[in-house]
């Protein structure tokens, strides 16, 4: 009899040991530091000209208002990723407008960050002549291809939640806005060609989508995007799941 519970024991050891190994490789990482934007770049800025970021313990805040250099001022990590998840919380100011992209090629052969990387949707509910978004473009569509299943998003000046999934390996990509799932999709494939077929990516006149590579990279950049108004991020962290 002891003998068995020496195994038993030993076996409960072992899986613990290998599950704690199997969780040190998957560790959520936090992506915005207590101050700066290490870790973060603005997109295609050789120069370091652009500004409109800042940090403000742990907060991460655009303010047009504060924009400098051309086209483009939206943040980019330095790291690419594949599949994951990530959870962060935001906030607009009054009829603001954001969003957050994956799989973003910094290739200056495109102009934007969402010639390559697809959007789920940040913004106020009302927008600056009160009005109410077009529902593929509201907070947590996956912009311009499917509406949210329902709408949870907070006024302005609150702080919402998104928890983000984008797994290439099960072709399955999932938005949580507000502890509600709003939106499920495929990332490739027939389902994922019609939704770009039946959005403005499928002819869009920006020169860069002549490459048509929308959608296309697996592994990249994620990006926070510019517009006019404040946008502002918090308690980001990203788990990988390769």
């Amino acid at each position: 009899m002891n003998k068995f519970f020496t195994t038993i024991l030993f076996l409960v050891f072992f899986c613990f040991i290998a599950l704690s190994q199997d969780d040190s490789k998957n560790d959520w990482q936090v992506l915005i530091p207590e101050i700066g934007l290490d870790g973060w770049h603005y997109y295609q800025d050789k120069t370091n000209n652009k500004t409109g970021w800042s940090n403000k313990k742990g907060i991460l805040t655009f303010n047009s208002s504060f924009k400098k250099g051309n086209v483009d001022n939206s943040l980019v990590t330095d790291k690419q990723f594949t599949n994951f998840k990530i959870y962060f919380e935001w906030t607009v100011s009054p009829g603001g407008n954001s969003g957050f992209m994956w799989g973003v090629n910094e290739d200056y052969k495109y102009t934007h960050p969402f010639s390559t990387g697809p959007e789920i949707q940040i913004l106020d509910l009302r927008q600056s002549d009160g009005s109410l978004p077009n529902p593929k473009h509201s907070a947590g569509a996956l912009y311009d291809m499917i509406a949210p299943k329902k709408n949870v998003n907070k006024k302005a000046g609150d702080w919402n939640s998104f928890l983000i999934t984008i797994d290439h390996r099960q072709n399955y990509g999932e938005v949580i806005h507000n502890g509600t799932k709003v939106s499920n999709f495929s990332l490739s494939g027939d389902s994922w060609d019609e939704m770009v077929k039946n959005s403005k990516f499928s002819n869009y006149e920006d020169k860069s989508f002549r490459h048509g590579d929308f959608g296309k990279f697996k592994k990249g950049h994620l990006v926070i995007q510019d517009h006019p108004g404040i946008i502002s991020y918090r308690n980001m962290k990203i788990l990988e799941l390769d």
